[in-house]
C-alpha cells in the first residue's frame, strides 16, 4: 500500500514527509483493518511532522481523522487520536481515560491514516452511517470532538459570552455547538478569510486584537502561548479559558491582579474519552453542523500540511482515497 511517513521531522518546508510503498499491516487480536475513504488533516499532524511533537517511533505515518470501511466486512468506521488506554489505572476507573498514563494514539504511538490501510482496536473506533459524504465526517473524529470537550472545559454559562482564539477546523466546528446553546460568540483571528467564516457562522464579532466585551469563557485554538495572558484579561470574574491544543508555545510571565484574579481560571484539554467521542457524534448526525472543507488528493498531503503551516486552509483540510 501506499502511506506517507515523517521521515526527518523539521520545518515543513524541508520537507519532513515522503511518499513510500509498505506492506499493507496485519491487525491482530482485537484488531480490525480499515481502508480509508479520506483522513482529516489536523495541527497536531503538523506538530508532529515539524518535530514539536517528539517522535515516538520512526517513520510514523500521520493521521488520527480515519473514514474509511472495514475490509472484508465494509461496516464503515471513524478511527481518532486516542487510540487505546490500560482500562486499569485510577483514572481509567473514574471515567478519565483521556489522562491514562498507558495511553496510546493514532498516527503517533501507531501509524495512522495518511495510507490506504490502516489499523484500529475495534473497541476504540466509532461506527458511521454509510451514506454521509466520508470529507464531511473527517473533521467530525477530532476537529469536533476536541472542540466539544474544549466547550465543556470552559464552563461556558446558558446565553453566556464565549470567545475564541483561533478559527481553523476545531473552531468552527465548536463555535456552531455554542451558538446552537445561545452563546455570544466573539472570534480573534489574524486569518480574514476566517474572519469572514465565523460571521458567517453567526458569530456577534470577529477581529484580530480583542473582544469587544468582557467573556465569561475563552477557548485558545491557536498554539500561540503569548495569547494566554490577554485571552485571560479579557475574562469576566469568574471566566475560565481553555487551552485546547496538545502543543503550546512559552507561556509569558502572568500578572495575577490582571489575569487571574476574581476567580478566573486557565485550564488544559487533554485528548478525550470514548464517551466525548459518542457523545459528540450523535449530536452532530443529529444536527448537522456546516463543515467548511478544503479538499485534496491524497498524494497531495504534504502540500495540506503545508497550506495549514501558512494558515491557507479555511476550516478543515481533508485527505481524499476516494
Amino acid at each position: 500500500m501506499r502511506a506517507w511517513v515523517v521521515e526527518r521531522p523539521g520545518p515543513i518546508a524541508s520537507g519532513p514527509l515522503r511518499l513510500i510503498e509498505r506492506e499493507t499491516p496485519v491487525p491482530g487480536p482485537g484488531e480490525v483493518l480499515v481502508q480509508v475513504e479520506a483522513c482529516g488533516v489536523c495541527r497536531t499532524d503538523l506538530h508532529l511532522a515539524e518535530g514539536d511533537l517528539e517522535p515516538r517511533r520512526p517513520r510514523t505515518t500521520p493521521g488520527h481523522q480515519v473514514v474509511g470501511r472495514i475490509a472484508g466486512g465494509g461496516r464503515r468506521v471513524g478511527v481518532a487520536w486516542l487510540r487505546s488506554t490500560c482500562g486499569r489505572c485510577r483514572y481509567c476507573r473514574r471515567g478519565m481515560e483521556n489522562l491514562c498514563p498507558d495511553s496510546t494514539y493514532t498516527g503517533w504511538d501507531a501509524d495512522g491514516g495518511y495510507a490506504e490501510y490502516v489499523v484500529a482496536r475495534e473497541d476504540y473506533v466509532y461506527p458511521l452511517p454509510g451514506d454521509r459524504p466520508a470529507e464531511w465526517l473527517a473533521p467530525l473524529l477530532c476537529a469536533g470532538i476536541i472542540g466539544y470537550r474544549a466547550l465543556a472545559r470552559c464552563d461556558l454559562p446558558p446565553d453566556g459570552r464565549l470567545g475564541i482564539y483561533g478559527f481553523g477546523a476545531s473552531a468552527h466546528l465548536t463555535a456552531q455547538a455554542a451558538i446552537a446553546r445561545g452563546a455570544a460568540l466573539h472570534v480573534v483571528t489574524r486569518s480574514e478569510q476566517a474572519r469572514r467564516l465565523a460571521l458567517e457562522l453567526g458569530a456577534a464579532s470577529a477581529n484580530e486584537h480583542r473582544p469587544p466585551e468582557p467573556l465569561d469563557a475563552a477557548i485558545l485554538f491557536a498554539p500561540v502561548g503569548t495569547l494566554v495572558p490577554p485571552a485571560l484579561e479579557a475574562l469576566d470574574r469568574g471566566g475560565t479559558l481553555a487551552v485546547a491544543g496538545i502543543h503550546l508555545t512559552d507561556v509569558p510571565p502572568l500578572d495575577y491582579e490582571r489575569h487571574l484574579f476574581q476567580e478566573r481560571t486557565l485550564r488544559s484539554v487533554t485528548a478525550n474519552t470514548r464517551a466525548d467521542g459518542r457523545a459528540y457524534l450523535e449530536l452532530a448526525l443529529a444536527h448537522p453542523p456546516r463543515v467548511s472543507t478544503v479538499p485534496y488528493a491524497f498524494e497531495e498531503a504534504d502540500r495540506a500540511l503545508a497550506d495549514l503551516a501558512a494558515d491557507r486552509v479555511n476550516g478543515a483540510a481533508v485527505l481524499t482515497l476516494t
